[in-house]
């Protein structure tokens, strides 16, 4: 019986209970009901069960490999079984694919078609059904296509709007976001004109908020790619620097986090 059905069985009942034991229980079912009001269901997924990290953008986060260095970070921080990460992200992307608003500067081409978005909220979406969250954190390392194609000028609000387009689809507000600032790649602007403009975007906007962040990437570049060629200043990482990527990104996830 519930403990509602109990006071009213007791207001019912005869001879009548004393007036005290009554107002105690209405008290209580006062108060009750006044912790569902301040207290909603959607609390306990602050408190307690797992974070998810959320890894996406063009072809250095495609060519990331989480299980060497971001996913390893972040289970010795928290716990094999209180981690969840999803990575969704190709090569050669401009952030129009996951920002539905994408506007240009002037006219009306090219249009927003953000069908990697869809795709990767496809991912996370199966990987935390039935799960509690405890946290959200969003990693995402994009911007060379659109310094290529001269749409730095609409990047920082189109990367503002694409956090808050995660946050409302999924109904998280306090969600971490660490970008990864363009490298040193084309500092000149002479093969991506908005190159610096765009690196620019990445560190005002990590340094924006409290749960905003983003990492350097211009050591990482120098070196021996996948492939076994000597790189420097290359457009891609270096196969030592993708795994200092991920660790840059898992201990920016993690301080964010702490910092709760």
């Amino acid at each position: 019986m519930s403990h509602y059905t109990q006071v009213c069985t007791q207001m019912n009942a005869k001879p009548s209970i004393p007036t005290q034991v009554l107002m105690s229980h209405l008290f209580s079912l006062f108060l009750w009901g006044s912790c569902l009001l301040y207290f909603p269901q959607s609390i306990h997924a602050q408190t307690e069960g797992k974070h998810l990290f959320i890894l996406s953008g063009q072809s250095n986060m495609y060519n990331l490999k989480p299980e060497e260095s971001f996913t390893p970070t972040v289970e010795a921080e928290f716990g094999k079984d209180h981690v969840i990460v999803v990575k969704d992200a190709l090569g050669g992307q401009p952030i129009r694919r996951w920002y539905k608003a994408w506007k240009p500067a002037e006219g009306d081409s090219p249009q927003a078609e953000a069908d990697l978005y869809d795709s990767l909220m496809t991912k996370v979406f199966a990987a935390i059904e039935g799960e509690s969250i405890k946290s959200v954190t969003f990693l995402w390392m994009q911007g060379e296509r659109d310094a290529r194609e001269k749409h730095g000028q609409v990047y920082e609000k189109s990367l503002r709007g694409l956090y808050k387009q995660l946050q409302k689809d999924l109904k998280y507000r306090k969600i971490h976001f660490v970008i990864g600032r363009l490298s040193d790649f084309d500092m000149q602007n002479e093969r991506y004109p908005h190159w610096t403009m765009v690196r620019e975007i990445h560190e005002k906007v990590g340094d924006s908020k409290k749960r905003f962040a983003w990492i350097d990437t211009d050591d990482l570049n120098d070196g021996v790619n996948r492939k076994g060629k000597a790189i420097s200043n290359d457009l891609h990482m270096s196969a030592a620097g993708y795994v200092e990527m991920g660790k840059r990104f898992a201990e920016a996830s993690i301080r964010l986090i702490q910092a709760r």
